[in-house]
C-alpha cells in the first residue's frame, strides 16, 4: 500500500448535514499519491519520503552533477509550482537583531531589537524599533495561537536549555537564538491572515507591552467547544487529512533520526578535534629538535593546524546553520499537529451536535437548529485554512531544506579542498628536502 502526501491537500466539497452520518461511500475516490511521502506496506519495510522525481542513475562523480539532478523548487514546472508560493505580503518588513544582556537584582535576561518597515494604514508610522526579550515572542505567539485558531502559528525556538550544558548568555547560543526569533517573526510577517493580527501590531510598534490584555472571551468560547466535544468520538476523519497526519509522523521520524545522528557526529568531531590539536602540537615541539626533519616536521605541524581550523568552520555550521533548522521543523510538526487536532474537535463538536439534532427531529419534528449549520460553516472555514498553511509550510520548507542541503555540500567540499591543498603543500616541501639532501650527497 503506498500513501503520499501531494503538494496541496485535495479540495473535497463538504457533504451535506444530512449525509454526514452515513459511513463513505464506496464509490468516492481515495487522496491520490503525491511525490512527497512514501509508505510502504510490509514489517521490514523502511518508511520513505521523497522529494522530486527520483533519478535511477549511478551516484554523480561531482557536486556539481549532483546538484544538477536535484528535482527541487527551482525545477519545478509552471503548471506544478506551489500555487501559495506568491502569496505573502510585501508591504510589512520586520528584522530582529543587536542582542543586548540586562542585569538587575532581580534577573538577567536579553533583548533583541525588533526594526519594521510598512506601509499599512493600520501602523501610525511608517517605521518602527523596540526592544523585546524571549518572553515578548511567546506572548505574541501564544495571542496568536488563541486568536487565529485555525491558522498554524510558526513555532519558537525551545525557551528553556539545560543548565550546565547550555549557557544560555554565550554569544553562540544569543546569536543562533536570535536568527530563529528572527525567523519566526518574518514567517507571521510574510503570512496573509496573521500580519494583519492586531496583538502583532502591538508587539512591532507598542513602547511597553500590554500583556494582561487577553483574549477572555475566546478562551470560554474555546473551553466550551471543548466541553461539546470532549464526550463524543469522532466518526472518520476525512482522507486529506488522514494523508497528512501520516506525513507528519513519516516526516517527524525523519528528521528526529537525523538530528539524533548530526548530534552524535557533532560529538565525535569535537573529540577529534580536541586529538588533532594536540596531534599537531607534537610535530610542532619534534621540530624544535630535530633540524635536519625541522622544515618537513613544521610542514606537518602546518597541515594538522590547517586540516583543525576547516573541521571547526565545519562543525560550527553544522551546529549553528544545520541543526536548528531540523529543530525548527520538529517544532513545526508538533505545532501542525496541534492545528489538526483543533480541526478534529471542530469536526467533533460539528457530528456531535447534528446527531443531535436528528435525534430530535426524529422525536418531535422539530428543524435543525441554526447552531449546526454554524457549526458546518466553522469546520469548513477550519479545513480551508489548514489547506492553504499546508501549502504554504510545503513552499516554505522546499526553500529551506534545498538551501540546508546545498550549504552543507558547499561546507564539506570547503572542508575536503582546504585539507587536501594542505596536504599536497606538504609533499611539495618534502619534494624540494628530498633534492636538498640529494644535492649536499652529491657534493
Amino acid at each position: 500500500m503506498s500513501i503520499s502526501a501531494p503538494k496541496g491537500l485535495a479540495s473535497s466539497g463538504q457533504k451535506p448535514i444530512t449525509e454526514i452520518l452515513h459511513p463513505l461511500s464506496a464509490a468516492e475516490e481515495p487522496l491520490s499519491p503525491g511525490p512527497d511521502v512514501t509508505v510502504s506496506g510490509g514489517r521490514d519495510k523502511e518508511v520513505g519520503l521523497t522529494n522530486g522525481t527520483p533519478v535511477e542513475t549511478p551516484s554523480p562523480a561531482s557536486a556539481s552533477v549532483l546538484f544538477n539532478r536535484l528535482h527541487l523548487d527551482d525545477d519545478l514546472d509552471p503548471d506544478t509550482r506551489d500555487p501559495y508560493a506568491d502569496t505573502e505580503t510585501h508591504d510589512l518588513f520586520v528584522t530582529v537583531d543587536d542582542p543586548k544582556k540586562h542585569v538587575s537584582t532581580m534577573e538577567t535576561y536579553i533583548t533583541y531589537r525588533v526594526s519594521t518597515k510598512t506601509s499599512r494604514i493600520e501602523f501610525d508610522l511608517p517605521e518602527y524599533s523596540v526592544r523585546r526579550r524571549y518572553q515578548d515572542f511567546d506572548w505574541l505567539r501564544t495571542k496568536l495561537e488563541d486568536s487565529q485558531p485555525t491558522h498554524l502559528i510558526p513555532p519558537l525556538p525551545e525557551k528553556f536549555v539545560m543548565k550546565g550544558v547550555v549557557d544560555r548568555f554565550s554569544e553562540e547560543f544569543v546569536e543562533t537564538r536570535m536568527k530563529a526569533l528572527d525567523k519566526f517573526l518574518k514567517r507571521v510577517a510574510d503570512h496573509p491572515v496573521l500580519s494583519f493580527n492586531p496583538h502583532l501590531n502591538a508587539f512591532l510598534s507598542a513602547k511597553d507591552l500590554n500583556k494582561r490584555q487577553g483574549l477572555a472571551l475566546l478562551t470560554k468560547v474555546g473551553e466550551s467547544v471543548k466541553s461539546v466535544a470532549g464526550g463524543y468520538k469522532l466518526r472518520v476523519r476525512p482522507p486529506e487529512f488522514c494523508a497528512l497526519g501520516e506525513y507528519l509522523d513519516t516526516f517527524n521520524q525523519k528528521l528526529g533520526t537525523i538530528d539524533r545522528i548530526a548530534q552524535r557526529i557533532l560529538k565525535e568531531q569535537s573529540e577529534y578535534l580536541t586529538e588533532l590539536r594536540e596531534y599537531g602540537t607534537v610535530y610542532a615541539s619534534w621540530a624544535g629538535s630535530e633540524e635536519e626533519l625541522q622544515r618537513p616536521l613544521e610542514g606537518v605541524a602546518g597541515c594538522v593546524t590547517t586540516c583543525c581550523g576547516a573541521l571547526e568552520d565545519m562543525s560550527e555550521n553544522m551546529s549553528q546553520d544545520f541543526l536548528p533548522v531540523l529543530r525548527e521543523y520538529i517544532l513545526y510538526i508538533e505545532s501542525m499537529k496541534n492545528v489538526l487536532r483543533k480541526r478534529d474537535q471542530s469536526q467533533a463538536e460539528y457530528e456531535g451536535r447534528l446527531e443531535a439534532a436528528v435525534l430530535r427531529k426524529q422525536e418531535d419534528r422539530t428543524p435543525i437548529p441554526a447552531e449546526v449549520e454554524k457549526c458546518q460553516d466553522k469546520m469548513e472555514c477550519f479545513n480551508a485554512d489548514l489547506k492553504a498553511d499546508w501549502e504554504r509550510w510545503q513552499s516554505n520548507k522546499r526553500q529551506d531544506f534545498k538551501q540546508l542541503l546545498t550549504g552543507m555540500a558547499d561546507k564539506n567540499v570547503t572542508y575536503y579542498e582546504k585539507c587536501q591543498a594542505a596536504w599536497e603543500s606538504l609533499i611539495t616541501v618534502l619534494q624540494d628536502k628530498q633534492t636538498e639532501d640529494k644535492t649536499s650527497e652529491t657534493n
